[in-house]
C-alpha cells in the first residue's frame, strides 16, 4: 500500500482535476458544459446516466443532449484500437494524429509495415529468433505492463516483424545464410562440371514449371548468385513500393471524395494519379512482362526508361507497338503536370471572387454570431477563414507540384532501401557463418570438435548483438522511414487533435509512475 502522504498527493490531484472541470462549467439551475463524445456509444452514455440517476435517492443526476448542430470547434479525432492495433495507430500518431475523418494509414500500416520489414530482414533462422521473442512477450505480457511498459505495447508489433521476417525468409530460401532443400530443385548438374541447366519450361510455353515456393535452392552459392538475387529483390522493392504508393493516391482521392472537394479531386488527385500510371506504373509491367514472357533480345529496363523520356528510339522493344504505347504514355505524363500546377489557383480566386459578391449582395447577412457559427475551412481548401492572397496560393501550388514530381520519382528510388538493407542482412549473416561454424566445421579432428563449441559461442554471441540487435533496429527504422515519408506524404496531412477523455485512473496511474 502506499504511504499515508502518498495517498494525500492522489487525493489533491484527483480532487484538483475535478475542479478543473467544474471551471469549464456554466452555472445556472445546473451546471451545463459541452463534451465530445463518439456518437457510438451515445446509447451506452445515456444508459450508464439513467442508472445513475435512478441509484440516486433524490433522483437527481446528469443528462446528456445530443447537440445535432454546426460544430462550434473542429472535432478530436477518436480511432478505437484493440490489443494489437494499438501499436500501429501509436506509430502513425507519432508521425501526426489524424484530421477528423481523414483516411487513417494505421489500417494498412498494421500489414504493410511487418511485410516491408520481413522484406528487408528476411531469414527463416533470424527471423524465427524475433517470432519467438515476440511470442515471448505477448505470454507474458501481464507480467511486463508495469515493470517493462515499452516492451508491452511494442509486444504485438515484434510478433507481427517475426511472422512476416520469417514467411519473406522462406521467400528468399535463406536459413541462416544456408539455403534449404525443400523442394527438388530446378537445376541440374549434367556433366559434374558445376554448369547447371534448368530443368524446367524456361520458355513458359506449358511445360513443367520452376521452383514451386520462393527461391530455388541451386542458387545458393552460386558464382552468379548475387547478380541473379540482387536483380530480383532490387525489382521487387520497386514493384511493392510503387504499389504502396499508388495506395497513398487512392487513399487521397476518398480525403477528397469525403470532402466534396471536386476542385481537389479533379486537378490534383487524377493528374497525380495518371503521372504516376503512366511512367512508374509502365516500368512496373516491364518488369513484370520480362519475368513473365521470353524474350530473345529482352530490353534493359533503365534504358527503356531513358529513351521514353527523352524522346528517343528504343531499339529492343517488350513486343510490337511497345514503343509507341510508351510515347502515348509519356505525353500523358508530361500533360499532367500542367494540369496539377495551373486550373486550382485560378479556380480558387473564382470561387473566392463569387463569395465576396454573394456577401455584399446579400449585405454580410452571411456573418454569424460566434455562439452559432460554423467552423469554416474545416474540410480544407485555400483561403476559407484567413485573407485571401491569390499570389501565395499560386506559389504553394507551384511547390505542391515540383514537391510530388520531384518526390515520386525520389520516393521510387527511395525504396531500393528495401533491397540494399536485405543484401547487407544475407551477406552479413553469411560472412559471419563462414568466419566462425564454416572454420570450426574444416579443421581437422579432434581439434574441429573442441573449437566448434567456442565457435559456435562467438556465431551466436555476433547473432545476438549484431543482426538481432543492430540489424533488427536498422530495418526498422527504414521501414518507419518509408511509410512516414513515401507512403503517407501522398495523401496524410495529421494536425488533428486526440479525443483525449477524462479519466481520474489515468490521470493517478500517470502521476504513480
Amino acid at each position: 500500500g502506499n504511504s499515508k502522504i502518498e495517498d494525500w498527493r492522489l487525493f489533491c490531484i484527483k480532487e484538483k482535476s475535478i475542479y478543473t472541470i467544474l471551471n469549464q462549467c456554466e452555472e445556472g439551475m445546473a451546471l451545463r458544459v459541452n463534451v465530445w463524445y463518439p456518437a457510438g456509444d451515445e446509447a451506452k452514455i445515456q444508459g450508464l446516466l439513467k442508472v445513475a440517476r435512478e441509484a440516486s435517492p433524490d433522483g437527481q443526476g446528469a443528462f446528456l443532449n445530443p447537440d445535432r448542430g454546426a460544430w462550434k470547434s473542429t472535432p478530436p479525432t477518436y480511432i478505437r484500437t484493440n490489443e494489437y492495433t494499438e501499436v500501429f495507430q501509436e506509430v502513425v500518431n507519432t508521425y501526426g494524429i489524424p484530421r477528423y475523418q481523414e483516411a487513417n494509414p494505421a489500417l494498412l500500416t498494421v500489414v504493410t509495415f511487418p511485410f516491408i520489414f520481413g522484406m528487408m530482414y528476411g531469414d527463416v533462422g533470424h527471423g524465427s529468433l524475433l517470432l519467438m521473442a515476440g511470442a515471448w512477450l505477448v505470454q507474458n505480457a501481464e507480467s511486463l505492463r508495469f515493470s517493462q511498459p515499452v516492451l508491452f505495447s511494442a509486444r504485438y508489433l515484434v510478433l507481427s516483424l517475426g511472422i512476416f521476417a520469417t514467411f519473406a525468409g522462406f521467400m528468399y530460401n535463406d536459413f541462416f545464410s544456408i539455403g534449404l532443400q525443400l523442394f527438388p530443385s530446378g537445376f541440374v548438374d549434367k556433366e559434374g562440371n558445376g554448369q547447371f541447366t534448368p530443368t524446367y519450361d524456361v520458355t513458359n510455353s506449358g511445360g513443367p514449371g520452376p521452383y514451386p515456393f520462393g527461391l530455388d535452392w541451386a542458387w545458393v552459392g552460386a558464382s552468379n548468385e548475387l547478380l541473379y538475387v540482387n536483380s530480383l529483390k532490387m525489382k521487387l522493392s520497386v514493384l511493392f513500393g510503387v504499389a504502396q504508393m499508388i495506395v497513398g493516391l487512392l487513399l487521397r482521392w476518398s480525403n477528397a471524395l469525403y470532402e466534396k472537394n471536386m476542385t481537389d479531386f479533379i486537378f490534383e488527385c487524377i493528374p497525380m494519379m495518371v503521372f504516376m500510371l503512366c511512367f512508374f506504373g509502365w516500368m512496373d509491367v516491364m518488369i513484370l512482362y520480362k519475368w513473365t514472357h521470353p524474350i530473345d533480345n529482352a530490353p534493359n529496363i533503365i534504358n527503356s526508361l531513358i529513351c521514353m523520356a527523352m524522346g528517343q528510339q528504343d531499339n529492343n522493344p517488350l513486343w510490337d507497338g511497345s514503343v509507341q504505347l510508351a510515347q502515348t504514355l509519356m505525353k500523358f505524363t508530361v500533360l499532367s503536370v500542367p494540369i496539377m500546377l495551373l486550373p486550382k489557383p485560378f479556380i480558387l480566386l473564382y470561387q473566392h471572387k463569387a463569395e465576396q459578391k454573394r456577401s455584399k449582395g446579400e449585405g454580410h447577412q452571411l456573418l454569424r454570431d460566434e455562439e452559432e457559427g460554423v467552423v469554416e475551412g474545416a474540410h480544407g481548401g485555400h483561403g476559407h477563414g484567413e485573407e485571401f492572397e491569390f499570389g501565395e496560393i499560386f506559389i504553394h501550388q507551384i511547390i505542391e507540384t515540383i514537391e510530388y514530381v520531384l518526390g515520386t520519382v525520389s520516393h521510387t528510388a527511395s525504396y531500393l532501401r528495401i533491397w540494399a538493407l536485405s543484401l547487407a542482412h544475407q551477406q552479413l549473416s553469411l560472412v559471419f557463418f563462414q568466419k566462425t561454424l564454416t572454420m570450426g566445421l574444416e579443421m581437422s579432428f579432434p581439434a574441429n570438435g573442441i573449437m566448434l563449441y567456442f565457435m559456435f559461442a562467438a556465431w551466436f554471441g555476433i547473432t545476438l548483438g549484431v543482426l538481432l540487435g543492430m540489424d533488427v533496429l536498422e530495418c526498422f527504422l527504414h521501414t518507419l522511414r518509408l511509410h512516414w515519408v513515401e507512403f503517407q506524404s501522398k495523401f496524410y496531412k495529421g494536425g488533428g487533435e486526440k479525443f483525449a477523455p477524462y479519466n481520474i485512473r489515468s490521470l493517478v496511474d500517470g502521476s504513480s509512475e
